[in-house]
């Protein structure tokens, strides 16, 4: 019901105000506002009431600009009270929220930000992140095409400005092209000086910059919001690519290195452009092939960034030498120059290829003096012991290894026996073998081998026998038998009858009246 009307039925200010569900004050300034407009006089102003609060409202709002609007009402709470504040502890709750607003929005306003607006083919924005990956810290390289909104993801052992700059050259070259600006965050890496707030970038990134025709650019210092495109991707990357690796295991997420983790951060790559982006409502492989119109061209060679490679010649033996130690490569490389790899982290070095950058071996690091051996890098398996074969040089020698492996053997053996006059050993061999035939001989040989017999006389004794000299075998096994079953009796039948004395001599007397018989 109207107020109005409900006040000239019923008459009073309350009848009005439960009919209407109001209180009387209400219904008192509606009926006087309405009888001095039926009057023709203005309404009456209405008056502000003050708040508990107002006496310390400029404290409040010059405590939280001071602080950036950090600072909490609990601990502003008892500065309010010396000043004279005598409200309640939720009012003034009220009051610092208030004010912590009003501070957002003026900097907001005073900041003047806008949606950016992007150019195909103009900004590539890179960052770093760190994350604990399976007990291990590891750094993503993160960086994506501000207009396409590709991604590129990587995993690197350090944030130095060697892995870096690979790093974004690998980048261009997925993307292939180069961007106008790269922006990047005040890396240690990628920054020389800062003077007057303007980055100085290091001389090794701009030299990178002018190989690759780019702008480098920084953000400015506190200011997350002009690089906030590639930090969201850096929390992506951490929430939809590490996260899952915490569900495997350690060994497992670690089997392949920094290769195997950048082998899953290509395939989500992959996944994740694939895909239709939120923002801009697209495929980033789809925008990609129309900005790459627009990149710049790739120059035909990989600018090399920082100290120069270590490099080694590999010598006769297939190995390479590093750190007074010795590490096999493929045979196949002997007298090429190779580039050593080391990874301190993992302790492995690695072999590679200069220009294409093909691994060619990997082992872990030993100690000076050691030397690390892969069999696959020879063409034959490593033998137990040194291979040292007899080769014959006279026309005796040469006949008498014609015999085969046993004559070797016998050669060998006499030698290490001590039989210095061999040759006339030999030569005698050789005419018992005209004799009796080069089977027999042989036999004859495998024999004297056999049970170390070194004497062309020895020799003559076997080939006597014809074949037929006792060949010792080695001990069998034990002879089982089942041995016959016998009656037994129990212990009671061995028990002497102290009642019953044998009719014996005297020893036997003694015996049983207790005496000690031995």
């Amino acid at each position: 019901m109207d107020i109005i009307s409900a006040y000239r039925e019923v008459g009073t200010y309350r009848g009005a105000a439960e009919l209407c569900g109001t209180t009387h004050k209400t219904v008192r300034r509606v009926i006087d506002a309405h009888q001095a407009s039926s009057r023709g006089e203005p309404p009456a102003p209405r008056v502000e009431r003050g708040r508990n609060y107002d006496s310390v409202a400029h404290l409040v709002a010059e405590k939280v600009n001071d602080t950036v609007g950090k600072i909490s009402a609990k601990r502003l709470l008892p500065a309010a009270r010396a000043a004279g504040y005598e409200g309640s502890d939720r009012n003034f709750r009220r009051l610092v929220a208030d004010a912590k607003r009003e501070w957002r929005i003026g900097q907001a306003r005073a900041g003047g930000r806008r949606p950016a607006v992007w150019t195909p083919g103009e900004v590539l924005a890179i960052d770093w992140g760190t994350e604990i990956v399976a007990g291990r810290r590891v750094h993503v390289f993160c960086a994506v095409l501000a207009w396409s909104r590709y991604r590129f993801v990587r995993f690197g052992p350090d944030e130095q400005q060697t892995t870096t700059l690979a790093l974004l050259a690998e980048c261009f070259e997925e993307l292939g092209g180069v961007p106008k600006l790269v922006l990047a965050d005040r890396m240690a890496c990628l920054k020389g000086n800062v003077v007057a707030n303007v980055v100085v970038p290091a001389p090794d990134y701009v030299r990178f910059a002018a190989h690759y025709r780019f702008r480098p650019d920084f953000c400015h210092a506190s200011d997350p919001e002009s690089k906030g495109i590639v930090e969201n991707l850096v929390g992506y990357a951490k929430d939809d690519l590490l996260v899952p690796l915490r569900l495997e295991d350690d060994a497992t997420v670690w089997a392949g290195g920094y290769a195997g983790l950048n082998t899953r951060a290509r395939a989500w790559c992959t996944e994740v452009n694939g895909r239709r982006h939120s923002e801009i409502h697209a495929i980033p492989d789809d925008r990609l092939v129309t900005e790459r119109d627009l990149l710049g061209e790739l120059p035909s060679l990989r600018l090399e960034v920082g100290p120069a490679p270590i490099t080694r010649k590999v010598d006769k033996l297939s190995c390479i030498r590093f750190g007074s130690a010795r590490y096999s490569v493929p045979n196949r490389l002997i007298g090429r120059i190779v580039t050593v790899l080391v990874d301190e982290r993992d302790r492995i070095l690695r072999v590679i290829e200069p220009i294409t950058g093909e691994v060619h071996a990997e082992h872990g690091l030993v100690a000076p003096g050691e030397t690390s051996i892969d069999d696959a890098h020879y063409d034959r398996p490593r033998p137990a012991t040194p291979e040292r074969r007899a080769r014959g040089r006279t026309v005796a020698e040469k006949q008498f290894l014609a015999l085969g492996p046993v004559a070797e053997q016998f050669l060998v053996g006499a030698a290490a026996a001590g039989v210095t006059k061999l040759n006339t050993e030999i030569a005698t061999v050789l005419d018992l073998g005209a004799a009796h035939g080069t089977d027999a001989l042989q036999a004859a040989l495998e024999r004297a081998v056999a049970f170390g017999r070194w004497r062309s006389d020895d020799v003559r004794s076997i080939l006597a026998t014809n074949g037929h000299a006792p060949r010792p075998t080695p001990a069998g096994q034990a002879l089982v038998m089942t041995l016959p079953t016998v009656p037994t009796r129990t212990l009671d039948a061995y028990r002497i009858n102290p009642d019953a004395r044998p009719a014996a001599g005297p020893l036997l007397d003694e015996a049983v009246d207790g005496g000690d018989v031995s």
